[in-house]
């Protein structure tokens, strides 16, 4: 009988920014600000479509689906799923390398 994995740690901006801080030698906050205008910015490119590639880590960008039929999986009745936007992250070959 094969052992279950303990359930993966999250890890989030704060700690981003408290490890950022630590090596780098600024302050906690400072370093959370720096990160929060990251995300900002990189919405932002998206928001207008533009591809944000990020060296070592990988490419996001938008992608539109298109309108479809799907199923009601409790009834199993066709519904018609609308068109949508949604970000897509494809990882860089050093990212999957060092996982």
């Amino acid at each position: 009988m094969a052992a279950t994995s303990p359930k993966a740690a999250t890890v989030t901006l704060k700690h981003l920014a408290a490890d950022l801080a630590e090596k780098h030698k600024i302050a906690k906050k400072q370093a959370e600000t720096i990160l929060n205008d990251l995300v900002d910015l990189i919405t932002a490119q998206l928001k207008k479509g533009t591809r944000v590639r990020m060296v070592g880590l990988g490419i996001l960008q938008v992608r539109n689906r298109a309108a479809r039929m799907g199923r009601n999986p409790a009834t199993g009745a066709p519904i018609q799923i609308k068109a949508s936007k949604k970000v897509a992250f494809r990882a860089a070959k050093e990212l999957k390398e060092a996982v």
